[in-house]
This record gives structure tokens, C-alpha cells and sequence, in this order.
């Protein structure tokens, strides 16, 4: 998953004999995650997928299938915001695995990765068998991935009889039960701004228990060209470009961890206003939208759903 992760436990002893272990028991669960889904491993079993150049069905986990299965129902879902076969395009403008690059890719290498890319061209068969009629194709589940091992690793604490707890996989949250002062947890978002240090400055705070949270935004993982502009690594699926407007970032809270990180990325391809729309007309799911207005000022938009929040700036 190319990313590190933390787990908070309430209401535990240090001498509690169910932590002898644990870490142990999430490390293989998430490396075991990591070696079905990674982009970055050239082992794995996605990358076998990407590397192979056949369009007949290959047969694949049951735990790959169906978080292939779910990315490509978002794609729908999401009417084609979101998508997870847009791995060359990724590569090609230097947010995966073939490294970075300091200036934008030209239009012809662009069209051809397009040309090579999209979810309309896979499948998951009822065999768990994945499938694409695009030899190049290639597969991303970044956006997928790390939701989804917070879920397993709370899933691992949950066996481990451990009721209080807080994964974060990257920026992707699960909570369950209370904190050491028996509220729900309290997670932060953060005000993002390129260049600054993850974390350093907040904007809210949003309580969170039973729930997932999940943020996508611009603030980290970019290039600037010669010229001062600015390329993020959330692409645009219509256009095979990185997104380009006012929304620094969007938060999406949802009912796991898996839910949360697809749709966050799929609102923030979307947009403040189309996006605001579209996550009003779901069910049971909330988002939070900080808008840049100018390089020092952002506003803080919640759809009606979100839970009650405390504003930081």
C-alpha cells in the first residue's frame, strides 16, 4: 500500500494478554493485502495481472476479485468519476510506480495511454476472474486499497476482542466504540496547502465511531512544472488528466473504510457543486468539502448528513 498505519486501543491494560501478538497479527494481515493489490510490488498478484498481456479471464483471489468488483461498481455508481483502470495514465504522469517526473507528458502520450486504459474494458467474472479486451491495460486499486486494509486490520482487533478502537492506513479512518474518555473518537482534517508538512495546520475536527472516514485532496502528492503549475496525483478520468479546480480536498464519511476511500476520490473528481449534489442524493453517506478561495483562505462546506463538527479555523 505504499504508506504506514497506526492503531489506537481504549480501555487496555498494558499487561492485557490479548495484545501479545497483535501487532504481529496485523502486520501479515496487511502485508497479505499488500501482496494481492500493490501496484508498487512486482509480485503481487494485481501486477501479474497488469503484466500479462492476454484478454482471456484469469483466475485471481476471492479477496482481489471482489475489491475489483466493488471499485468497478463505484465506477458506475459514481457515473464514471471514479475509475480504477487508469494505471498507465497514472504511471505517465508520475504517480505510481514508474516513479516521478518534474513536467507534464505530452498529448500523444497521453491519447496512447487512454487508448489503453478504462474501466469499461474489465470485468470480474462470477468465477473470480478478472478479465480485459485491452492487452496494456492496467489496473490501480490505490484508491481502493488502503480503506480496505483498515478494515481488515480493525477486523484482525475486532477477533482479538479489542471493541475501542482507531486504524488509520494512510489518511483512511475506522473507528469503532469510544475513546479513553468515552466519546466517540475524534479525528482531525486537515486545512491543506501545497507544500506544508501533512498535518501541520487543521480544519475540523469530526467525531467518529462505527464509521469510516476518508479524505482525498491535492495538498501532497504533486508536481510543479518550470512554468508554476500545478499537477496533483487524482486524475480525471474524462479527460486522462490531473483535476483541475477550486477544491482542495473532500472528506467522505461512510459505513467502512473500503466505501470511504473510493467515494472520496470519486466526490473529488467530481467537484464541490456536482459533487455536493450527488453525495445529498446517496444513502448513508456524508462529505465535507474544503474549497480554495486563494492561496491563504479555504471554506468549509458539510453536506447535510456530516456529522456535527468542530471548525478549527
Amino acid at each position: 500500500m505504499g504508506t504506514c498505519y497506526s492503531v489506537k486501543l481504549a480501555g487496555v491494560e498494558p499487561a492485557d494478554r490479548r495484545l501479545a501478538g497483535l501487532r504481529a497479527a496485523v502486520d501479515r494481515r496487511l502485508d497479505d493485502i499488500n501482496h494481492r493489490m500493490s501496484h508498487y510490488l512486482n509480485d503481487s498478484e494485481l501486477s501479474r495481472f497488469n503484466a500479462g498481456t492476454s484478454t482471456a479471464p484469469v483466475r485471481v483471489s476471492a479477496e482481489l476479485a471482489r475489491v475489483t468488483r466493488y471499485a468497478l461498481a463505484l465506477h458506475q455508481q459514481s457515473g464514471g468519476a471514479f475509475d480504477p483502470a487508469l494505471g498507465r495514465l497514472i504511471d505517465l504522469w508520475g504517480f505510481g510506480a514508474a516513479g516521478r517526473r518534474e513536467d507534464a507528458p505530452t498529448e500523444e502520450q497521453i491519447l496512447a495511454c487512454r487508448r489503453q486504459s478504462g474501466a469499461r474494458h474489465v470485468r470480474v467474472t462470477p468465477q473470480d476472474e478478472l478479465q480485459k479486451d485491452l492487452p496494456g491495460l492496467q489496473i490501480n486499486l490505490s484508491a481502493v486499497g488502503k480503506g480496505y486494509g483498515a478494515d481488515e486490520a480493525a477486523r484482525v482487533l475486532h477477533e482479538h476482542g479489542f471493541t475501542n478502537v482507531l486504524v488509520a492506513v494512510g489518511g483512511e479512518m475506522v473507528a469503532s466504540g469510544v475513546n479513553s474518555e468515552g466519546q466517540p473518537w475524534q479525528v482531525g482534517v486537515e486545512l491543506p496547502r501545497y507544500g506544508v508538512i501533512r498535518g501541520t495546520e487543521l480544519g475540523a475536527v469530526v467525531p467518529l465511531s462505527g464509521r469510516a472516514l476518508s479524505t482525498s485532496g491535492d495538498a501532497h502528492n504533486f508536481f510543479q512544472d518550470e512554468r508554476g503549475r500545478i499537477y496533483a496525483h487524482i486524475l480525471d478520468p474524462a479527460t486522462g488528466r490531473p483535476v483541475q479546480h477550486n477544491l482542495a480536498s473532500v472528506t467522505v464519511v461512510a459505513a467502512n473504510g473500503l466505501m470511504a476511500d473510493g467515494l472520496a476520490t470519486a466526490v473529488y473528481v467530481m467537484g464541490f457543486e456536482r459533487g455536493l449534489r450527488w453525495v445529498e442524493q446517496q444513502h448513508d453517506i456524508a462529505a465535507m468539502f474544503i474549497i480554495r478561495e486563494n492561496a491563504d483562505r479555504c471554506r468549509l462546506v458539510a453536506s447535510l448528513r456530516f456529522p456535527p463538527f468542530r471548525r478549527m479555523k
